[in-house]
């Protein structure tokens, strides 16, 4: 259900700005994605998982705030970011 070390740094260097960069919006949007993603496939097979469910909309709701809050910081940096991850349309 969750994602690997290995997985979790190729995102990080991926979509962070820098070396350091581990925080940045980008890139808590990514691994939440990701995250999302894992949990979806979960669900395929395991649909009475109701904990897991709950966690699964926190996390959806956490990346719609962030992405919320990225729209109207830096309006270029999100649409680049939802047409790299393919969210959104």
């Amino acid at each position: 259900m969750s994602i690997t070390k290995e997985n979790k740094k190729n995102l990080i260097n991926e979509y962070s700005k820098n070396d350091k960069d581990t925080g940045s919006t980008g890139v808590q949007i990514a691994v939440l994605s990701e995250r999302i993603k894992n949990l979806t496939e979960h669900f395929k097979s395991h649909n009475k998982d109701n904990h897991s469910k709950r966690g699964l909309v926190a996390m959806v709701n956490k990346r719609k705030k962030l992405l919320m809050y990225l729209s109207k910081k830096n309006k270029s940096e999100y649409s680049e970011l939802i047409k790299k991850l393919k969210i959104r349309g």
